[in-house]
């Protein structure tokens, strides 16, 4: 059964699109099936997977106003291993297109039963904001992963998008759970750092993620060449982190050992 995952935070950025990118790749050096959707208007993890935004013609744009399918949109990510859905700018427009259209939560949802059954996983990269492409992320999944920097402005964006995840659990998609928190752009070194990461753990207990992603220079340069860090530099502790997050993941919800 497809997995469905958004991953989401109201703050940008947190290594949100990051973590989308290279979660992807590291599932697919895991022999999964793996699907990327770029939801953000902006495209980065478009052409963090080796895409050039500027030449498509058909991105999810034209999935979410139905005139083209997911399948008609679908590209392969040069280096990777997965599938990703497109976007680019023209998306910011849907926005005002979907708002009085029937069903304009649940677009991304509807489209995405064409390729029930085709992926392990699914992963939603959700804008930085609470926007109706964010909702149509959070309708769309069966759970969110929320990347997060342990500082103090992060607690109060943490707060704003828990409260947002209930109210899509009231009114849209009960099935909607918080799969995990992600601590992302960790430097040990940092004593703030330090204490809001304890302060996570002891408030959301087993959901805050063991794997911690540090600052990594080559997680920052992976883009810039449309490479995953895996396919640019899989030595360095940004590509070794996120294939534990990888692994760490397999093992919370299949109970498989972590990826080679």
């Amino acid at each position: 059964m497809t997995k469905i995952l958004a991953i989401a935070n109201q703050k940008g950025g947190v290594g949100k699109t990051t973590t989308s990118v290279n979660l992807a790749a590291s599932l697919a050096a895991a022999r999964r099936r793996v699907l990327l959707i770029d939801l953000d208007p902006q495209g980065n993890a478009t052409t963090g997977s080796g895409i050039n935004k500027s030449e498509l013609s058909q991105t999810v744009y034209h999935v979410l106003l139905e005139s083209h399918s997911l399948m008609d949109v679908r590209q392969s990510a040069p280096q990777g291993g997965y599938d990703v859905i497109p976007a680019n700018r023209e998306l910011a427009g849907a926005e005002v297109e979907l708002v009085d259209e029937e069903h304009r939560e649940q677009r991304l949802k509807l489209a995405l039963a064409e390729v029930a059954g085709q992926y392990d996983y699914v992963l939603i990269d959700c804008p930085p904001a609470l926007s109706l492409l964010t909702i149509n992320g959070l309708v769309a999944a069966s759970s969110v992963m929320i990347p997060m920097q342990c500082e103090y402005y992060a607690l109060e964006g943490l707060s704003d998008l828990v409260n947002t995840v209930k109210k899509v659990r009231a009114n849209l998609n009960p099935q909607l759970e918080i799969e995990g928190l992600l601590r992302t752009m960790f430097d040990p070194r940092n004593a703030l750092a330090q204490q809001v990461s304890d302060q996570l753990q002891r408030h959301f207990g087993d959901k805050v993620y063991s794997t911690v992603i540090p600052r990594n220079i080559r997680l920052a340069e992976a883009p810039s060449y449309g490479k995953p860090a895996l396919f640019y530099d899989r030595a360095s502790k940004g590509a070794l982190a996120y294939v534990a997050l990888a692994g760490e993941f397999l093992q919370r919800r299949e109970g498989t050992a972590a990826p080679a």
